[in-house]
């Protein structure tokens, strides 16, 4: 009897709380489930069906970084000589944080010494100011860039992110060809046929290139610079999304150059008696207009205002030089041209708007 009644306690006492605990439980298994299922994302996966392409078009602000900067320091620049350039391109997206990016560009590069060293209170503005160069650049620039996105975009295209910074590096070729204008006279003080017109630098070897150096000058054995030139570009940025097919990128990059002519300056001045086409670099010759123009685009100090000399000395094709002291337009030890030490650089701020190329609009039908 006492077995049977423990039997009946047991089965009521079940029929009382088992349900309770039972649907406790399913209630914590269907909360961690809903976690599961709300936190899942599937499998990561960039496959082809997320690669993209597109094109853009740049508009493009061009700094100069070299020996004609207001100040010595490599990060010096004069803003008031920023020059706009174009640019056009194409990119691929291949990766959820990766852009490969080949652009054309087209820009121009200037500087003068007698308008950085106005705006200079450094003390070797003074230099750059007697120095008294200039020059402009105008470069035509083939790159190829990866772009190294900050969020990553696992998606299609239509799922890109609304924003995202980036940094980039590449390698770049680009032609370029350094001019100033002619001075009125040569340095003899006759009339300069060219006079006011924009010359080519390269041609005319103005550091000496052209010219029948000998062992112990100054600036012997360098040679004509190419005007085909490699840059490393490099830079941060970011990128806007406006729409389902286009976006804004924002960037401000540098390029290294391997060369130290973009300004046509590098090393020391020569002897001006060089430019002489004697054949042996000693008896004097017959000068030409080349010659001449050589000369009078190597030492510029003479056209400041006032100019005056106090340092005179016979030349190689025995003609007699009257230059500044401190070290311009001869051939000493310390007469320093431009800082061959220093490769110039050149830096490009961009705006740029690109199109996703075979994009399609999927509208959805409900909600």
């Amino acid at each position: 009897m006492r077995k049977l009644s423990f039997l009946l306690v047991l089965i009521i006492l079940g029929m009382v709380f088992t349900p309770d605990s039972m649907g406790q439980f399913n209630r914590k298994n269907i909360k961690k489930n809903n976690k599961r299922i709300a936190s899942f994302t599937g499998k990561k996966h960039f496959g082809k069906e997320h690669v993209y392409s597109g094109i853009g078009f740049s508009i493009n602000a061009l700094n100069y970084y070299g020996d004609l900067s207001p100040l010595p320091s490599r990060f010096s620049t004069d803003i008031s000589f920023t020059k706009p350039g174009l640019g056009i391109s194409f990119f691929h997206r291949f990766g959820p944080r990766y852009t490969l990016v080949g652009q054309f560009m087209y820009g121009t590069l200037k500087g003068s010494d007698a308008e950085s060293a106005k705006k200079s209170g450094d003390e070797s503005a003074n230099f750059n100011k007697i120095r008294n160069l200039s020059f402009r650049n105008r470069i035509k620039e083939l790159s190829l860039t990866a772009y190294f996105d900050l969020f990553e975009n696992e998606g299609t295209y239509i799922s890109r992110v609304k924003w995202t910074p980036y940094a980039f590096v590449g390698v770049a070729a680009f032609l370029h060809n350094p001019q100033a204008q002619a001075p009125a006279t040569y340095l003899d003080g006759t009339p300069d046929p060219y006079a006011g017109q924009w010359v080519n630098l390269q041609p005319l070897g103005t550091e000496g290139q052209n010219a029948p150096l000998k062992p112990g000058d100054a600036n012997y054995g360098i040679k004509p610079y190419s005007l085909l030139q490699v840059a490393i570009p490099f830079g941060l940025g970011a990128r806007f999304r406006l729409n389902e097919v286009f976006d804004l990128w924002t960037d401000i990059g540098f390029r290294y150059t391997f060369t130290d002519y973009l300004d046509d300056v590098s090393k020391n001045y020569v002897d001006l008696g060089v430019f002489d086409p004697s054949p042996d670099g000693i008896t004097p010759g017959t000068f030409t207009g080349k010659n001449q123009l050589a000369q009078a685009m190597n030492y510029r100090s003479n056209e400041l205002p006032g100019a005056t000399t106090g340092y005179t000395y016979v030349g190689r094709d025995l003609k007699t030089y009257h230059t500044y002291n401190g070290g311009y337009g001869a051939e000493t030890k310390d007469n320093i041209r431009g800082d061959k030490k220093r490769n110039d650089i050149y830096m490009v701020t961009s705006i740029k708007l690109t199109y996703i190329l075979g994009a399609t609009f999927h509208r959805a039908k409900f909600r």
